[in-house]
């Protein structure tokens, strides 16, 4: 069987290792038609938009893409394509496995988790009004006669909706992709002891849809608790499933309890199409230099796979970069013991390394 997949190469180190990783999945065995199509920075100069109606087409088209990290303005200029890309497919449920390989320098062994985070709602809704508007000025007024909250007039606002149906959805994502692999808990993470209608209507929603997967255990935590917790205990926690925000924040703190972004995958899943990325950023400064880390753009990649119900070469090339960093020698600098190791190789020679590795296993 041949698979059509968008292939988005991304800003920065971004083409560099979608390349390593396009190449992993090519030596696998599996047929991929690469559909490539360009967003991000250079695509918004000569377009004037960073996300092309295109990209978007690709992906409803072939339903599963590959992407590369792609720059977002801090402050300034376009809002994040990441954000524009899941809105605008409907790519509800932010999946982010957390696992420690062996080999990879961290203060934690073992740690295996998996943070499945609501893409749609809450404050990345982007439902902002900037300061010193007339419409932000009306809405302050608005809300000191609706509810007698007087704010500042110089105040920039941005709401922070959530609703019982994407909870609920999200939730159940949660569950069933526990049930799927296997896993033992699912723990609903929140701040609904101080913000008790949105948070709180996700705490509940969560609790009424746990209700229905016996099989699977529940708990919940506030946010602030939860994030002591995985730093004291990471061993206790499975599958967490949040709210935007705190998936966003949670995602990163367990990506740094198994070595950092250099090994975090990521995929945007929606009801008729998935996007496949590295949780890392664009890195501009090392783009280019054959220097970036391909691991997670790699295990991106193993996601897609097993998305497109290909396991047994998901599990292949996973083994594969497993042994590679496990073995240590080429690796990328931030993958030695020490990173000004001599002996540290480029993007490339660690993609070569992955597939000389797979293919002794075949």
């Amino acid at each position: 069987m041949v698979y059509r997949v968008t292939l988005i190469p991304g800003d920065g180190i971004g083409p560099e290792v979608t390349e390593a990783a396009r190449r992993c999945v090519e030596a696998t065995g599996v047929r991929i038609e690469w559909e490539v199509v360009e967003a991000g920075e250079k695509v918004a100069e000569e377009k004037g938009t960073p996300l092309p109606e295109e990209v978007l087409e690709s992906v409803r088209r072939t339903g599963v893409a590959l992407k590369g990290p792609i720059t977002t303005p801090v402050g300034k200029g376009f809002r994040s394509v990441n954000v524009a890309l899941r809105q605008a497919l409907d790519l509800y449920a932010n999946v982010r496995p957390c696992r420690w390989y062996r080999g990879v320098r961290s203060r934690y062994e073992g740690v295996d988790l998996v943070v499945i985070r609501e893409n749609t709602e809450d404050l990345y809704a982007g439902v902002e009004f900037e300061r010193g508007r007339e419409d932000t000025r009306q809405f302050l007024e608005f809300l000191r006669k609706l509810r007698g909250v007087s704010l500042r007039e110089d105040s920039g606002v941005s709401l922070k909706p959530i609703s019982a149906w994407a909870s609920e959805r999200i939730v159940r994502f949660a569950f069933e992709y526990a049930r799927r692999n296997g896993r033992r808990k699912v723990t609903a993470v929140h701040k609904a002891n101080i913000l008790k209608f949105s948070d709180g209507l996700f705490l509940e929603t969560a609790r009424r849809v746990a209700s229905e997967y016996p099989d699977i255990e529940f708990e919940d935590r506030i946010v602030d608790n939860m994030s002591m917790q995985l730093v004291q205990k990471p061993e206790l926690y499975d599958v967490l499933v949040c709210p935007n925000l705190y998936g966003d924040i949670l995602s990163d703190l367990c990506a740094g309890l198994v070595g950092g972004l250099g090994v975090a995958p990521s995929a945007n899943v929606g009801e008729r199409g998935a996007v496949f990325e590295p949780v890392h950023g664009s890195a501009p400064k090392h783009a280019g230099k054959n220097r970036a880390n391909p691991t997670a753009a790699i295990l991106s990649a193993v996601m897609m796979l097993r998305h497109l119900g290909e396991a047994e070469a998901a599990s292949r090339l996973e083994g594969a970069v497993a042994r590679v960093i496990a073995e240590g020698k080429r690796v990328t600098y931030d993958l030695k013991p020490d990173p000004s190791d001599p002996s540290a190789v480029g993007t490339r020679e660690m993609a070569d390394a992955i597939i000389e590795a797979l293919e002794r296993s075949a």
